[in-house]
């Protein structure tokens, strides 16, 4: 009787029954079916084996889409200074949003080369969840709301009906530049927010969409293009800061006062946002303090040695700029100081 079969006979992984017998996290359900198995079959794992998966390393791998996107570092370094304390190391893997990359090192992680994994993806397929699945350590999900994994994630939807909501109040004509939807995030949840806002406000407002990459290039693009076939166009929403402050220099080129012609909102409340003229309103996720709840969650499952399901949903903050109109009932425009 091998290890393999006993997954087979209780109707999970081989990384599951590996967590089961060196007393790693494993759900109640679970654990009562591989007790039973393992009774009716008299397996008895090898000690030594046993011995071996129980070695730590002190290292957490922490799975990143692009190391020089400014939230991204942000959570990182939440991260880091919640396990610091604690003793670990962080081994970075970069991945560029390249799917590939992201499978590759789930598969280097999933064999005990580290302690624990936190998971901050993008794109999440059938080959993900299998491998995720297979690890033999525990995973924390962070940007992502993904169902039956522990998981820290933003609120996008409102936050992108909210801002909407308040670019509404002077837009007629609106051109949105999004990413794509396979983006369970940034991708779905800000489009549909913003949908739903248009719908449930201004339903006559007119909306051109485009799709953009995660880059102020793109933005520059989308924003040419978009202009130049809707030319009347009076507001640009956009998902990221990146791909605004891409949109405004195209704004800025093209000879469009911002905001009095054409006003422009971002996403992320960035440095990058900040320095341009005019700051761009946008949205504050508390991107560090994320990096520290996962790296505690991932922590909690450690210590208590099970499986812990939990999901927690951050807040936001609108922080309306000069790339804003004001309302007819607003002296000015306002600004929102940064935060974790």
């Amino acid at each position: 009787m091998t290890i393999n079969e006993i997954a087979r006979l209780a109707g999970v992984s081989r990384a599951t029954v590996s967590r089961y017998l060196n007393d790693g996290y494993v759900s109640e359900e679970k654990r009562q079916i591989l007790q039973k198995v393992i009774k009716d079959t008299g397996y008895e794992p090898s000690k030594q084996a046993q011995n071996l998966r129980k070695k730590t390393t002190g290292l957490i791998g922490v799975i990143i889409p692009r190391i020089q996107s400014e939230s991204v570092s942000r959570m990182v370094a939440g991260i880091s200074s919640v396990l610091s304390k604690e003793g670990y190391q962080l081994l970075l893997a970069n991945t560029q949003n390249d799917e590939k990359e992201e499978l590759k090192y789930l598969r280097i992680f999933r064999n005990n080369q580290v302690d624990g994994v936190i998971f901050i993806g993008t794109i999440f397929t059938r080959e993900h969840f299998r491998l995720m699945e297979e690890l033999e350590v525990p995973l924390v999900v962070l940007g992502q709301q993904i169902q039956a994994w522990p998981c820290v994630y933003q609120d996008d939807y409102h936050a992108a009906y909210d801002l909407t909501a308040r670019l509404l109040k002077q837009a007629s004509k609106i051109g949105y530049i999004g990413v794509t939807t396979l983006d369970k995030a940034v991708g779905e949840g800000r489009k549909q927010g913003f949908m739903d806002a248009v719908a449930d406000i201004k339903p006559e407002c007119q909306v051109e969409i485009r799709q953009a990459a995660f880059s102020a290039l793109a933005g520059y693009d989308k924003a040419r293009e978009l202009l130049t076939k809707e030319p009347k166009t009076d507001t640009l929403f956009c998902v990221t800061d990146e791909i605004a402050a891409g949109a405004l220099k195209y704004l800025h080129e093209a000879g469009y006062q911002v905001p009095e012609q054409v006003q422009l909102v971002g996403f992320g409340d960035t440095a990058m946002g900040k320095m341009v003229t005019p700051e761009i309103s946008s949205v504050h996720f508390y991107y560090k303090t994320s990096g520290m709840e996962a790296a505690k969650l991932l922590l909690e499952i450690l210590q208590e040695g099970r499986d812990i399901k939990k999901e927690i949903k951050m807040g936001y903050r609108l922080c309306i700029c000069a790339s804003l109109r004001a309302p007819t009932a607003d002296n000015g425009s306002r600004t929102c100081k940064s935060g974790a």
